[in-house]
């Protein structure tokens, strides 16, 4: 795996990033960036997006991706200093260690994970695709999760069905503005080897354990190979890819029993 694009698929497009300044869409800012887009990095730590604008060159949105009103300054904000909108990658989650089993977890902890997970999603699609209806084109892609179709023994319960919100949500608008040129679909994570993994992990490496037996490829993602799979849906190479549920899981989701 390179550290740069053998090309630039995406000169002079921007893509608005949720979450930008570490995991996932720190990485996918990067690939973005390298592949030509102008970059509009969002995120509620002023400091990590701060800091990914300045790496990617693009520009730093401050937004709690909850509130609507700031979310739809976020897409103004990107159309205002680029002209265009072509590329949303929805990503911004959380997965907190009180998010457990539906035996123990509260409804307070419930309600912050589908606030953050599955309500900010619909927040950015009701606020991007008006731009690019306008534009008649546009790249929608929002982060799922393998767990969106899978089952664990070791729940994290909200933020499961958080997923599963997001994925049906993005087949639904994907069919309903494929003719109009915007595609939308859902990328579908495995364990990817980010902060919020770690610090998962490292309260129950238990827990880290009986996940990782079940990943064909022996490891978890890096960030970056997400990123890449970003950069694909992002880009006219996956003109015909709609209303997708785009797995990105290490064999994962294909598994009976993996290799010794």
């Amino acid at each position: 795996m390179t550290d740069q694009p053998l090309c630039r698929r995406l000169p002079g497009r921007t893509a608005v990033v949720t979450g930008a300044g570490s995991g996932i869409g720190l990485a996918a800012a990067r690939r973005l960036a390298s592949e030509g887009a102008n970059v509009v990095c969002a995120d509620i730590d002023e400091r990590a997006g701060k800091a990914a604008a300045a790496e990617t060159g693009g520009v730093f949105a401050a937004v709690d991706v909850t509130d609507e009103r700031q979310v739809e300054a976020l897409f103004r904000t990107a159309y205002d200093t680029y002209g265009s909108v072509d590329v949303a990658f929805n990503n911004a989650g959380i997965s907190p260690p009180e998010d457990d089993s539906i035996l123990t977890t509260g409804l307070d902890a419930w309600r912050r994970v589908q606030e953050v997970n599955l309500t900010s999603v619909y927040l950015c699609c009701k606020y991007a695709i008006p731009y690019m209806r306008r534009q008649r084109r546009g790249s929608v892609i929002n982060t799922a999760s393998f767990v969106a179709r899978m089952g664990a023994a070791t729940s994290q319960i909200s933020y499961t069905a958080s997923k599963g919100g997001v994925l049906a949500m993005s087949r639904e608008l994907g069919v309903q503005f494929a003719r109009e040129g915007i595609r939308v679909n859902a990328l579908c994570p495995g364990p990817v080897n980010t902060p919020l993994l770690k610090e998962l992990f490292a309260k129950d490496p238990e827990r880290a354990e009986r996940r990782l037996v079940h990943v064909p490829v022996g490891r978890f993602a890096e960030p970056e190979e997400i990123a890449a799979a970003v950069a694909f849906l992002a880009s006219d190479d996956s003109s015909f890819v709609n209303a997708a549920e785009f797995l990105v899981d290490g064999g994962i989701a294909g598994a009976y029993v993996t290799p010794l």
